[in-house]
């Protein structure tokens, strides 16, 4: 089977927090068998996970679901309007940019790697709005 890039994006996009859902789990998980948390005692956000990049790793988990409905219902539509000509050039920049913010948020959360976070960020939604407008036929 040959995926188009847009295909490729997209199953990047659904991959990349799973990954990092088995990141948390085997991180809360060895915290729980090791005895150093009971197992209803993790926050949701993660504020209470001893380690800062463990917050940091659920936090960035978070943000990869937040985004996930408009990149997929983005890409979702190129695919089924045949229209992935508009969305394959930029398919794998999107999920590069992805990547590249969860790992700067992975990395630290000092000034330097928000800006860089920020930058990863910004990329996929300059991405997501040139879609938008060439799907919409407005460019």
């Amino acid at each position: 089977m040959n995926l188009s890039p847009s295909a490729i994006a997209l199953l990047g996009l659904v991959a990349w927090p799973l990954l990092l859902m088995f990141l948390i789990i085997n991180q809360r998980g060895l915290l729980v068998l090791g005895g150093r948390m009971k197992v209803n005692a993790f926050a949701p956000d993660g504020s209470n996970t001893p380690s800062a990049f463990g917050q940091r790793l659920v936090r960035s988990h978070a943000n990869c679901l937040e985004n996930l409905p408009l990149q997929a219902a983005v890409l979702l539509y190129a695919m089924h309007a045949g229209q992935t000509a508009l969305t394959d050039p930029l398919a794998l920049l999107l999920l590069g940019a992805r990547l590249f913010q969860s790992a700067m948020h992975l990395i630290s959360t000092g000034p330097l790697f928000v800006w860089l976070r920020f930058a990863g960020l910004l990329a996929q939604m300059l991405i997501l709005a040139w879609w938008l407008l060439r799907l919409s036929g407005l460019a």
